[in-house]
């Protein structure tokens, strides 16, 4: 049984279907089979059982009418409001937050995700304790178990704060092996897919990266790992493309501390590739929602381009529309498609645009005899013009950090003819939650 209590104000009762259908999608994607639907619009929220008490009995007659066995709300309650609730209605209720952590648990593949999930779902048990246990909130005793007289909500909770200090420690340990391998990339361009789940990042990495084995599913959070693929952009250039966990509108806070490790892989990219569905019919407050998240990671002022995907799921008219609107909304976004042929070439061309633009045009010259340090430059850079001046080579290329600084060591002499040489500034470590 679904419920969601829209604001009165504004225009969040126009939203409260489409937020229901997606907390459908939600309940289907942890397993469950939606029964019914129930809505209330509020000033506010009721502090001891979110809805108004005719609702909740209305609640309760649905419950019995249609036989359902779960209770799922769109909004966060607060545990004294899910008690409440479940001793009126006589059935289980779950939060929004606790659905998602639930999905997000099934759904963790790796090691580092399910500890992510578990410290997050940890976190998010604490406050609950109180009323999960308060039939046990006795002190022990009798012969044999006579002690300081803690009691069992104490123990559990002395149990679950070791936990998460073990969880985070571990998960520190993994960042920092994360750092080493960023290190290593450094001297590659890094771009980050970001965006609302189900927008088709996962399906833009497959198909840029030409590898059948990343994984797509048409459902919320399908992945939860971050994902990374070398990509040719043309011309011999490279990128290093990231696909990162999905967003989604009201994301557990929990979650979001959670996995900032494995959203500092967006952190490092030089380019945030936002990607948007189309198709969807409010992608508008979708694209909302990930900025705000990603405001919230400090990314707000992150290089990013607007990729609106799946435009081949719109018919002719609609898909004019969209072009129009986004053209006056976030002027410079692509439209791409990653199932239809040649779908993503706007956006390779893009990357390949934005990548030249990183690098300056530089004025090598070394000795003509260094053959080895020119077959690199051709190899690894784009060598624009070359001709020899004596016993001396000089080249106009565009080439990677890790080339200049070869070429530096090798006695070359480098100018900056046009563009900024990059420098990288040091990465500062990642804040532990």
């Amino acid at each position: 049984m679904l419920v969601s209590a829209p604001s009165k104000r504004g225009n969040a009762r126009h939203q409260s279907d489409e937020h229901l259908e997606e907390l459908a999608r939600l309940a289907d994607t942890a397993g469950a089979i939606v029964v019914g639907r129930l809505t209330q619009a509020l000033d506010r929220p009721h502090p001891a059982t979110y809805l108004g008490s005719g609702k909740v009995e209305e609640l309760k007659l649905r419950i019995n009418e249609l036989g359902a066995t779960l209770v799922l709300f769109d909004d966060e309650l607060t545990p004294a409001q899910g008690k409440n609730v479940e001793a009126i209605v006589g059935t289980r209720v779950m939060d929004r937050a606790e659905l998602i952590l639930d999905i997000f648990a099934t759904r963790a593949r790796s090691s580092e995700a399910r500890m992510q999930v578990e410290l997050a779902q940890l976190q998010y048990l604490l406050p609950r304790l109180t009323r999960m246990w308060t039939h046990l909130e006795k002190f022990r005793g009798g012969i044999g178990v006579r002690g300081p007289g803690e009691t069992q909500l104490e123990t559990d909770r002395r149990l679950i704060q070791h936990r998460i200090r073990v969880l985070k420690e571990r998960l520190a340990d993994v960042e920092r092996a994360r750092e080493v391998q960023r290190e290593g990339r450094k001297s590659h361009y890094r771009v980050a897919l970001v965006g609302y789940t189900n927008a088709g990042k996962s399906s833009i990495l497959r198909q840029m990266a030409n590898d059948v084995q990343v994984f797509v599913e048409d459902r919320l959070f399908a992945t939860l790992d971050p994902l990374t693929r070398e990509v040719d952009v043309g011309d011999g250039y490279t990128v290093l493309l990231t696909d990162t966990v999905g967003f989604i509108r009201k994301l557990p806070h929990h979650l979001v501390a959670s996995f900032r490790a494995t959203l500092s892989e967006a952190k490092e990219a030089d380019l945030l590739l936002h990607v948007i569905d189309a198709s969807h019919p409010v992608w508008e407050e979708q694209r909302d929602v990930v900025d705000g998240v990603l405001a919230d990671l400090g990314l707000a002022d992150q290089p990013k381009l607007y990729i609106m995907n799946k435009m081949d799921l719109l018919p002719p008219d609609e898909a004019e529309a969209v072009r129009e609107r986004v053209a006056n909304l976030i002027p410079n976004s692509l439209f791409v498609s990653a199932i239809e042929p040649g779908g993503l070439d706007g956006l390779r061309a893009s990357l390949l645009d934005s990548l030249r633009r990183q690098r300056p045009v530089l004025e090598v010259r070394l000795p003509a005899a260094n053959g080895r340090m020119i077959a690199e430059m051709h190899r690894d850079g784009e060598v624009l013009d070359q001709r020899t001046d004596e016993d001396v080579i000089v080249l106009r290329a565009r080439l990677d950090d890790r080339t200049i600084g070869r070429l530096r060591q090798a006695g070359a002499r480098i100018t900056v003819i046009r563009g900024v040489e990059r420098v990288k500034a040091p990465v500062a470590p990642a804040e532990v939650f």
